[in-house]
């Protein structure tokens, strides 16, 4: 268990790792079309569009809790639940879920996957950042 937490290189590569990056495509598009037909100003969804990242304020605690509540918050599960809540019992819930599903899908269109504790620059679908970079020299 703990080789998968300290990971540090890897990720999907090739045909998985575009498929993975146009289902986050996806994901962006319908969660924009369903706000859309919310009625609500993209002046809010803007406004919120970037809140699950303050998630890397948790880095303050150490690069485990960081990565912790920044997996917590991409991962499809929390707008998932959110979103069904807001279809059955709390209405307005449903527009904050369908922008953190946008933001979810954004990340993962762009090459952001969740983290591994090794490095903030080690995800699910490969390195970022520094990472990225040093593994193109090598």
């Amino acid at each position: 268990m703990t080789g998968v937490l300290l990971q540090t290189e890897g990720g999907a590569k090739g045909w998985p790792g575009r498929l993975l990056r146009l289902e986050g495509l996806a994901l962006l598009v319908v969660a924009c079309v369903l706000y859309h037909r919310t009625g609500l100003s993209w002046w809010w969804f803007a406004g919120l569009f970037l809140v699950p990242d303050l998630s890397f304020l948790a880095y303050v605690f150490g690069r485990g809790a960081g990565t912790l509540a920044y997996n917590l918050t991409h991962t499809e599960v929390g707008p998932a639940v959110l979103g069904l809540m807001g279809l059955t019992i709390l209405p307005p819930a449903l527009p904050f879920a369908l922008i953190w599903a946008a933001h979810i899908g954004w990340d993962r269109m762009i090459g952001y996957g969740l983290k591994y504790a090794s490095s903030f620059d080690h995800t699910h679908l490969g390195p970022v950042g520094k990472a990225a970079k040093a593994a193109r020299k090598s």
